[in-house]
């Protein structure tokens, strides 16, 4: 008997009781189910919420894979024995540091998603597909697996099930989980330790004792807020051959990504469209303060506004958070011109962050989560403005 049978076998079999939602929800993941909806005039496409979650996650394969290799070139490169980019050597060291933190992701948020669905009596959601996918390629290489594991039980509660589940979440997940991180565990989110495989350690063997050189893994970001020079080409930073979290690094890659999520009208174009505008206006008015004279050299900030306003879309994880996560269809505005205020805003607020904060300089999560609370307010002026048009449109015509 095929595993689909089987699984058909326990679906009727468990009917009715507390585990028919996990026997359900292993159904519908591994096939097409039977029937989506009854009927309705809600009805678009042919798409359902697995098609779409699953679309999204094929746009962020290219970035995992490309973390994978970069993630090993990154840690022969700090030791001193560099590798070629494309090599198993290299492939190895992501290879056995990812999949953990994708094992615990998925294990964690899925089991907690499976108890709620169980407790609740409800289906078993597909919201945590992405999350689950995104949160491995946010977070520091060497973060310690127990800590991720806090942080996706937190997000996954705190960030969605207290509100009700897939669709009712005002906050990101990913970046709740994230958000949690910085907070809760800040030497292991920023710093210039934390982002190739080794440094850590290394630094702890020094401390210990051993007689062995440091390893620096500082990003661009890092360098630029503590006024250091770069020394990464542009090539570098487009391409992504720098440190980094496991999946923000590439641009090229994102921007891929992003072109496949217009393309199957899942990511909305307006909202990376007008994020990128703001991180253009923003970057040009820190250029034009940089260039005034208004801020000495000497000043922290200095670096970081006098960096070229279009670089600023080229590292850090300001694309990727735009194109995977800004455009979260759960969290951001719905109205069409409420997605272009919000996308400015985030990618104006980025940079902004980015530049007054050095401490932790990557500005574009809190800009999104700070948008995510705002999108709603965003949605409702919008709607309102649209309602008096009309209402007086109508009183024009029956005057």
């Amino acid at each position: 008997m095929s595993l689909k049978s089987n699984l058909h076998n326990l679906k009727e079999k468990y009917k009715g009781t507390k585990m028919a939602p996990a026997f359900n929800a292993l159904h519908t993941f591994l096939y097409l189910p039977n029937e989506t909806t009854h009927n309705g005039t809600h009805i678009k496409v042919a798409d359902d919420l697995k098609r779409t979650m699953n679309t999204v996650i094929l746009a962020m394969v290219p970035c995992l894979i490309f973390g994978m290799f970069n993630a090993g070139y990154q840690h022969f490169a700090a030791m001193g024995a560099p590798v070629e980019f494309l090599s198993w050597d290299a492939f190895y060291i992501g290879l056995i540091k990812v999949i953990p933190l994708l094992v615990v992701s998925y294990g964690v948020g899925l089991g907690i998603e499976f108890i709620f669905a169980t407790i609740n009596n409800h289906e078993v959601e597909e919201g945590y597909l992405v999350t689950g996918m995104l949160v491995p390629l946010i977070v520091p290489i060497d973060i310690p697996l127990w800590m991720l594991a806090v942080a996706v039980a937190f997000g996954v509660v705190i960030g969605k099930e207290v509100f009700g589940g897939t669709g009712m979440n005002i906050l990101n997940p990913a970046l709740t989980i994230r958000a949690f991180l910085f907070f809760a565990y800040p030497t292991w989110m920023s710093g210039d330790k934390v982002w190739v495989h080794g440094a850590v350690e290394r630094t702890q063997e020094i401390a210990a004792g051993a007689n062995v050189d440091a390893i620096s893994g500082e990003t661009i970001l890092g360098s630029l807020a503590q006024g250091h020079h770069i020394n990464y080409s542009l090539s570098d930073m487009f391409f992504g051959f720098i440190p980094g979290s496991v999946g923000e690094t590439s641009t090229f890659l994102i921007l891929l990504g992003g072109l496949f999520l217009i393309f199957t009208k899942i990511g909305s174009w307006r909202i990376m469209v007008s994020a990128v505008l703001g991180a253009l206006v923003m970057g040009l008015i820190f250029n034009g303060v940089a260039s005034s004279g208004m801020i000495s050299e000497t000043s922290k900030f200095y670096s970081l506004m006098n960096t070229e306003f279009w670089h600023h879309l080229l590292i850090g994880g300001f694309a990727f958070g735009v194109v995977y996560m800004a455009t979260d269809p759960v969290t951001a505005s719905q109205t069409n011109k409420g997605k272009w205020i919000y996308g400015f805003l985030i990618g104006f607020l980025s940079i902004m962050i980015r530049v007054f904060n050095p401490a932790y300089p990557e500005g574009v999560m809190l800009a999104i989560l700070l948008m995510n609370v705002f999108a709603p307010t965003i949605d409702h002026y919008i709607i309102q403005g649209n309602v008096k048009k009309r209402m007086k449109r109508l009183k024009v015509k029956t005057a």
